[in-house]
């Protein structure tokens, strides 16, 4: 949720700050010459606008940029697939596990153990608990948000 705020307030004051350099300024009334002095200031006279098209192109591109940006905290279900099927599979392959058969990664298993959080399966990767062995410092704390998201998501798929 934090992370869909930040993105908002980023993408808001980059509008804000582009809108100053490329919304068209308000038309000047032009000033009151009498009428003798028409004859010698008859050259046409030129607006001038804030409008620019380079700003404009580039306020564009700063918000594509910022909208279709992956979110760098997210957690990528792609990577932690990756890693349960490298190091996890071995004992947990569908979600069962081969050492303590009663203690699966299926959703109800994981209710009745107190592991069905995101934290609490992050917690039981890095520092290992009975025959699991920590993964702490063999997995990045990343990787680790990454299977543990990963196995929360597939809980209750198996």
């Amino acid at each position: 949720m934090s992370r869909i705020a930040c993105l908002l307030v980023t993408a808001s004051a980059a509008l804000y700050g582009a809108s100053c350099f490329v919304a068209p300024m308000a038309p000047r009334s032009s000033p009151q010459v009498s009428s003798g002095a028409t004859e010698s200031m008859a050259a046409p006279s030129v607006e001038e606008s804030s409008f620019s098209p380079l700003a404009l192109g580039a306020a564009v591109g700063l918000l594509a940029a910022v909208m279709s940006a992956r979110p760098v905290m997210a957690a990528d279900l792609e990577n932690g697939a990756a890693i349960f099927s490298g190091n996890c599979a071995a004992c947990h392959a569908g979600g069962n596990n081969t050492i303590a058969a009663e203690k699966k990664l299926k959703k109800e298993a994981l209710v009745t153990y107190g592991k069905y959080e995101v934290s609490a399966i992050i917690k039981q990767v890095t520092n290992g608990y009975g025959a699991m062995p920590a993964f702490g410092e063999k997995l990045g704390p990343d990787d680790i948000e990454d299977v543990a998201n990963w196995v929360f998501d597939k809980a209750d798929k198996w």
